[in-house]
């Protein structure tokens, strides 16, 4: 019998009470799982995440969160062959079922790993503070919190474990919970997903919950602290932007919408050249893989006109060593559609495209089957038509076929090359294979505009690229106009889609307490024993050390230029300091900044384990023989780490502002430094 799909929904797993949609096998039509997501309290699931999961989430530290998230991929990991075995219905082969599974899952690895990139707290310091006063004592900086609400995510059929593994990755560590609503077709693996996930008991109550049903009346509930992404069609996408709810209370909207992507060919890229090689084997790899139904497919293939038949003939060669037919047959490398209603759309989109630009490779009423049969499985060839005139005939432009169809169009020059990639109307990404650095160049510059990413492919990242149709973590995902106007992932850009952004105002040490970051002028905390005898928990943000004083003599110089090697004239050499900026010998910054470490740096052995690095430095004022200077090290922001292991010490990184003054009491050098710190709590 086919399987009763359920909702997650206020902690509990529950049927739905009104149409039944049937799922079916894309590859033998047989009916798998039937999804019911009618009777549904939206009101209250929605109620419920802010209620309860968003609470939990928000008082978590971006460590936190990013640890739940790699215990969640470790687990998720572990249970993979169970979703590789019922991906297979979706008719993916193993290497589409890798995208969407291992992908998903890689995506909250990466997440996991970003919060390193945050400090141990809630909330987080957004870039530089800015001054606002002339004496330095009224001061701005940027806050980012996480929203009170719920990320609602509406994801599409193509990849139902990818799509909402990547989404609620940054969403959690944002400190947002999120209900999800897969397309249909899919639907079963998204919920095999779920129950895996709920079942683990990793996530907070209220984290997560998901419906599988149709979802109408999902965003009637939504407020302006909620935000709402969609991966679909345009069109659909287009008419869910414009919910009156969505419009009336400012909700945070996110699409990402197929798009016409293109791949071009750089006039460097002739037949025997590693690019041209590179450039058959992307195009051939975007148009089978998932059967051609990935939102990022190469759609348009842009190469010089005088190389359109080369092209043509070596990928045509190629996609004949591309057997079609059920994913778990042996040899087969493309699999099944999501299902026949899918099939049909894209021979109709393909017959559309042919009235003008006809088909030099494959066939809309023949394929050959390898262990399926194509009137109950979803089934095709891959398709390749050819625009001999793509300024004219337009419609490779607009139409697209979301399957294994490409459209070959050729080019004069690097210009109509943009031109012709631009006519998407905005598209998720472009790629051009080229080893010519101007060529590369201007293509970049002129497509940017249009495209969310931009790969350049050529023999030196043909070992490494992660190739055009893959949308990594820490960059964006998204495009402009038809592609929607959004962004996904795209590390912590993405992780400020579900944080609010504040401007904060007030005295420096305020900005200091609220921030927990050290401001310039903000009050210093003097304590009788150094801070570097201070263990990691005992150490104060504004904790202050000022140090003894030291003459820089000339003597000091000339040991270290000998020391370091660093003879640069005006260190060494007076009689060549004429229209220069020095008015005599100039001490080296680098013996300032060493200087200052000798003198505020405490021999004694203590919780300090090493110096971990220099985060910034900056030389603001010439020193010279017979000047006097001093250090202020203040702490600036503390960052607790956690243990690899049992036997691991337990310690934190403390950041240091180390300001150097001279005699007058100005600033002639700032820098950032890190220091490894054991904790006192070893536990």
């Amino acid at each position: 019998m086919a399987q009763l799909l359920e909702n997650y929904a206020l902690g509990r797993w529950t049927a739905g009470s009104g149409d039944q949609h049937e799922l079916y096998d894309a590859s033998t039509g047989e009916v798998v799982a039937i999804a019911d997501g009618e009777g549904l309290d939206f009101a209250a699931m929605l109620d419920y995440g802010r209620r309860v999961g968003n609470p939990v989430l928000r008082r978590m530290t971006f460590h936190e969160r990013g640890r739940m998230l790699k215990a969640l991929a470790l687990h998720l990991d572990s249970k993979k062959e169970d979703f590789y075995t019922l991906s297979y219905r979706s008719g993916a082969t193993r290497a589409d079922s890798w995208i969407d599974i291992e992908g998903g899952i890689g995506n909250l690895f990466a997440n996991a790993s970003l919060r390193r990139k945050f400090p141990d707290t809630p909330f987080y310091a957004e870039s530089d503070p800015i001054a606002l006063s002339k004496a330095g004592n009224f001061m701005g900086h940027h806050l980012m919190v996480p929203k009170e609400g719920v990320a609602v995510h509406i994801n599409a059929y193509n990849f139902p474990i990818w799509g909402m593994l990547e989404k609620i990755a940054v969403n959690l560590l944002a400190g947002m919970p999120a209900i999800v609503k897969p397309a249909l077709p899919s639907a079963y693996l998204t919920e095999a997903v779920v129950r895996e996930i709920i079942r683990s008991g990793i996530l907070p109550e209220g984290a997560l919950q998901l419906v599988v049903g149709t979802g109408h009346g999902l965003l009637e509930h939504v407020t302006y602290q909620d935000v709402v992404t969609f991966t679909g069609s345009a069109e659909t996408g287009r008419k869910l932007k414009g919910h009156s709810r969505i419009l009336a209370e400012s909700v945070p909207f996110n699409m990402e919408a197929d798009s016409l992507n293109a791949a071009v060919l750089g006039p460097d890229a002739v037949p025997g050249t590693v690019e041209f090689d590179l450039f058959i084997k992307e195009v051939r790899k975007e148009m089978t893989a998932k059967a051609g139904q990935k939102c990022t497919a190469i759609r348009r293939i842009i190469v010089p006109e005088n190389l359109v038949e080369d092209v043509q003939i070596a990928l045509g060669k190629a996609l004949a060593q591309t057997t079609v037919g059920h994913p778990q047959a042996e040899g087969v490398r493309m699999g099944a559609l999501a299902g026949l209603d899918q099939v049909k759309r894209v021979r109709e989109q393909v017959q559309r495209l042919a009235q003008n630009t006809p088909i030099v490779y494959g066939d809309l009423d023949n394929v050959q089957v390898i262990g399926g049969d194509c009137k109950t499985g979803a089934f095709m060839s891959p398709i390749v038509l050819l625009n001999s005139e793509p300024f004219k005939f337009t419609d490779s432009h607009e139409i697209e076929a979301f399957g294994p169809v490409s459209t070959l169009m050729p080019y004069k020059n690097v210009g109509e090359a943009i031109e012709l990639a631009n006519m998407g109307r905005g598209s998720l990404v472009c790629s051009v294979a080229t080893n010519s650095p101007a060529t590369a160049t201007e293509f970049v510059l002129g497509a940017a505009t249009h495209h969310g990413r931009i790969l350049v492919l050529n023999g030196e990242v043909a070992k490494e690229s992660t190739g055009h149709g893959s949308p990594l973590p820490l960059l964006v995902h998204g495009g402009p106009g038809r592609a929607g106007g959004g962004q996904e992932m795209g590390g912590l850009r993405g992780v400020e889609h579900f944080m609010q952004r504040v401007a904060i105002q007030g005295s420096p040490s305020m900005i200091t307490a609220i921030t927990q970051v050290y401001q310039p002028k903000a009050k210093q905390i003097e304590k009788d024993k150094h801070p570097f005898q201070h263990y990691f928990e005992e150490l104060e943000i504004g904790q202050t050390y000022t140090t003894h004083r030291h003459t820089v003599s000339e003597a000091d110089i000339t040991n270290f230029a000998q020391v370091s090697g660093d003879n640069f004239y005006a260190h060494v050499d007076a009689t060549s300091l004429d229209g220069t900026l020095f008015t005599g010998r100039v001490a080296h910054g680098y013996y300032v900044l060493s200087k200052a470490a000798g003198m505020f740096v405490d021999p004694r052995k203590g919780p300090v384990l090493l110096n971990y690095g220099l985060d910034e430095c900056r030389f603001t004022k010439p020193v010279y023989p017979g000047m006097t200077i001093g250090v202020k090290l203040t702490v600036k922001e503390k960052i607790a780490q956690e243990k690899r292991d049992a036997d691991d010490v337990a310690k934190g990184i403390v950041r240091w502002l180390v300001d150097v003054s001279d005699e007058t009491g100005e600033t002639v050098a700032v820098a950032t430094i890190l220091t490894m710190v054991k904790k006192k709590d070893q536990e």
